[in-house]
């Protein structure tokens, strides 16, 4: 056979095995994972769920939402648990001082805002968070003091001082759909929601976000829970969020991606 022949064999065999290469992208390991998350990523990570098994089709991954105060007592009391993805720093923190996370893959991953929200086509004459403090307001629904974003709400209120006229009137809900639910059925005039959550429920309008420096950045961490028997199957998710196909689907859902400031 000449030269020739062989070269081209041999360039053929090196394309063939660059396509075969590109088209073996699916990772072979095994093991099935609680992912215990935050209720305002629910839409955005069970589309992630899908993606991630198109590239880890061994894993099994069961998702778990509530509220991250809810969540963090379930980790505490021994609940089975791989991954948390809190909507606040507070119980990531309590949970990491108890010495239930592993402490090294603990990362923060998102940014959110607060808003204030009403019923879409309400009537309702309120323009700010100021405004709730007042008689234009009978019913606010707000998350509870388990609830991050309730705690984002109280922080709110309380430095514009009309917390304690804003508590008497409010509504408490179990986790921040449920608020959403609320204001979205009219059963509440209004509500204090992530804008995330407020960009996915056309039955509602933003009012305004919250005014700044009126809380804390609402920063969204993610680690691996020390109890965690699949720790390898974790970090695969664990760094699939850290990846530009979840990261892109993550920010269509209204979520950015946290940046050292």
């Amino acid at each position: 056979m000449s030269k020739k022949w062989i070269a081209v064999i041999v360039a053929l065999a090196l394309v063939a095995g660059g396509v075969l290469a590109g088209c073996t992208q699916k990772d072979n390991t095994s093991g099935e994972i609680t992912v215990m998350a935050a209720a305002s990523l629910t839409d955005a990570f069970n589309e992630i769920g899908t993606k991630f098994n198109e590239q880890y089709p061994n894993i099994k991954v069961n998702f778990s939402y509530d509220s991250s105060g809810t969540l963090q007592k379930q980790i505490e009391q021994g609940a089975t648990a791989d991954v948390f993805v809190s909507a606040a720093m507070k119980q990531m923190n309590a949970l990491n001082d108890k010495g239930l996370m592993d402490s090294d893959t603990i990362v923060k991953l998102l940014e959110n805002k607060v808003v204030l929200i009403k019923t879409k086509g309400s009537s309702l004459d309120v323009k700010s968070f100021q405004d709730v403090g007042t008689d234009k307001v009978k019913m606010v629904a707000l998350g509870n003091s388990d609830v991050p974003v309730g705690q984002y709400a109280q922080t709110i209120f309380t430095n514009l001082g009309i917390w304690d006229t804003v508590q008497a009137k409010a509504n408490l809900g179990t986790n921040v759909r449920q608020v959403l639910d609320w204001v979205a059925t009219g059963n509440a005039e209004c509500g204090v929601v992530y804008a995330t959550d407020a960009a996915i429920e056309d039955k509602v309008e933003v009012i305004c976000e919250a005014p700044d420096g009126s809380c804390d950045p609402v920063i969204y961490p993610m680690g691996i829970v020390k109890a965690s028997t699949q720790k390898d199957a974790a970090k695969k998710f664990t760094a699939f969020l850290q990846t530009k196909d979840a990261q892109d689907i993550l920010t269509k859902y209204g979520f950015t991606i946290y940046t050292s400031k």
